[in-house]
């Protein structure tokens, strides 16, 4: 099964080695035909403290590294 990537930008990077990414994205609402926006927040492991808040970044689904933390940041995006 190929694993989840997910792009949004880092909202909290202040406990160590992680940061909270809010997700964003967009459906029609299947009854209202309604575009509907829903915002998620994900924490994802940072090895290096390397990204910063409002840096946009890529992560991607992996192992779980705590009870919370189950995306590991992949690439930053200019």
């Amino acid at each position: 099964m190929p694993k989840k990537i997910l792009t949004g930008v880092v909202v909290s990077d202040k406990p160590n080695k992680t940061i909270t990414v809010l997700i964003e994205r967009k459906y029609s609402h299947p009854v209202l035909k309604k575009i509907v926006r829903v915002r998620k927040k994900y924490n994802a492991h940072d090895e290096n403290n390397k990204y910063k808040t409002g840096d946009k970044v890529s992560i991607v689904e992996s192992r779980p590294f705590s009870k919370n933390k189950r995306f590991q940041v992949m690439e930053n995006i200019k």
